[in-house]
């Protein structure tokens, strides 16, 4: 699932991709997903990719916020919840310093350094 994320993603141009475990604080969820998009149209854009390619694939969205506005997009799809952020938003919010103490998920290389 989090490959799909990150594939998908990385080819809308998600920028600064972070995974973090948090099955451990959290026991209902195993990973956030951090993107980064450059502007409301890019997160939006970003948002959809991630979304369509993992239901294609056969993943059950539960629930999504943010997509008016398209400033923090939450994408929870069970064990991964994605946030995809407006570089502002992501800075303004830090979840890297909220959940700090998380372990980090390696997210595949591409050709573009994700």
């Amino acid at each position: 699932m989090l490959d799909v994320a990150v594939a998908a993603a990385d080819s809308k141009g998600g920028e600064d991709l972070v995974a973090l475990d948090v099955s451990e604080p959290l026991p209902l969820v195993d990973i956030f997903l951090l993107v980064t998009g450059r502007s409301e149209r890019n997160v939006a854009a970003i948002a959809d990719e991630i979304e369509d390619r993992l239901l294609e694939v056969g993943h059950k969205r539960l629930r999504r916020e943010g997509r008016t506005e398209a400033r923090w997009v939450l994408l929870d799809f069970g064990d991964l919840v994605v946030h995809v952020f407006h570089e502002q938003e992501r800075t303004y919010y830090g979840l890297e310093r909220l959940w700090k103490d998380c372990p980090v998920v390696p997210v595949y290389e591409t050709a573009s350094g994700v």
